[in-house]
């Protein structure tokens, strides 16, 4: 019986991209901002619709160093329901992480508990459009407003969203985009940084260079985030096909909430108004009082079948040793995100996802 995993990666036809490589032999520029590098990051801006993107060699460095851009210092709020590099970006700052609860409904940090957290320390917020569910992004601006604080979205699983007739990635003073294998659209590692001004957009791009801003000048302590050209041209290769992916993953979308959205004791990802989903996940919660059987049961049938789903995220990034003693972390205070973590399953998603798997992996969950 074949093995099924939560993802799979979408690749370009090899043959369509052999003549990027080609001309990559050719001129012999592996890497610091070539031209493949360049023609991505314009041909994301205009893709997404934003002013600028500095491309990275992965999604945790563009954190790093968006913290750095934005001068983030102290304490920094975010959320414990998310990937750990979201946390231990903060962390490699030296900033001292702070965990806000969830909300229930849609999986990010509850606005309503931010304030109580805020002290003098205090000087960003690190949301995460969780399953690429939007924050409440104007409760949280309005509180940054009211406490002079930066907001800094870790946006790494909205590709290709907008909501309300704009990107997802325009919202705060900086987001973030991974560009992982795992991810809807990939460039095999990789990510990148949206800004809204140019400043930003120098300031960041020295930062991910060494602090280089040209032969003889050296502005400060950079770090290498740089993103190479063969990760670059694969990107500008996929990013043609990008639009065929994302109907492919609502398709498969479908066909689970057809079988799955009216289950007793299964949650699916909500409708929100407004929003054109890019399905890079799909999320089920397993209520165990009322479907009969925890989210463990259901995550061992179908693993027992070579169908490998993902408890994601679990555990929490509060309970991680290195955090589990912060005063933030303790499980009372977190009462939605415990619960929801282990509640979670992220069942096999991706574009050419064929139909009967979908149904097979329903039946296993429906039981």
């Amino acid at each position: 019986m074949k093995s099924i995993y939560v993802t799979s990666p979408t690749l370009p036809p090899l043959e369509e991209f052999i003549p990027y490589l080609k001309e990559i032999w050719d001129n012999k520029r592996l890497t610091n901002m070539g031209p493949f590098h360049n023609q991505l990051e314009a041909a994301l801006a205009e893709y997404f619709g934003v002013k600028y993107v500095s491309l990275f060699c992965n999604g945790t460095v563009a954190l790093q160093i968006g913290l750095q851009a934005l001068k983030v210092t102290g304490e920094v709020i975010t959320t414990p329901f998310s990937f750990p590099a979201t946390t231990h970006s903060i962390y490699w700052n030296r900033c001292a992480p702070v965990f806000c609860d969830i909300d229930a409904e849609t999986y990010n940090i509850d606005p309503r508990k931010i304030e109580s957290l805020i002290t003098p320390e205090t000087t960003c917020i690190l949301p995460v459009h969780t399953y690429g569910t939007p924050c409440a992004v104007d409760e949280i601006q309005r509180i940054a407003d009211i406490y002079g604080l930066k907001v800094f979205y870790d946006a790494a699983h909205v590709f290709g969203e907008t909501w309300r007739g704009k990107s997802l990635l325009g919202y705060g003073d900086l987001s973030m985009i991974s560009f992982h294998a795992t991810k809807v659209f990939s460039t095999i590692e990789g990510g990148a940084l949206i800004s809204n001004d140019a400043v930003m957009k120098k300031r960041i791009d020295y930062l991910k260079n060494f602090g280089i801003a040209d032969e003889l000048t050296v502005v400060g302590p950079g770090s290498n985030g740089k993103m190479n050209e063969v990760q670059a041209a694969f990107g500008l290769c996929l990013l043609r096909r990008m639009d065929k992916a994302l109907e492919q993953r609502k398709d498969v979308a479908q066909r689970y909430m057809d079988r799955l959205s009216g289950a007793k004791g299964i949650r699916c990802l909500q409708e929100i108004d407004g929003l054109t989903r890019n399905w890079s996940y799909f999320p089920i919660l397993v209520n165990e009082a009322l479907f009969a059987r925890s989210r463990n049961a259901v995550y061992d049938a179908l693993k027992k079948q070579n169908i490998h789903a993902r408890k994601y995220f679990y555990p929490l990034i509060s309970n991680f040793p290195t955090y589990r003693g912060l005063p933030s972390a303790g499980r009372e205070k977190l009462p939605v995100a415990e619960k929801t973590s282990k509640s979670v399953l992220c069942l096999p998603m991706y574009p050419d996802l064929p139909g009967e798997d979908v149904e097979r992996i329903c039946g296993i969950v429906l039981g």
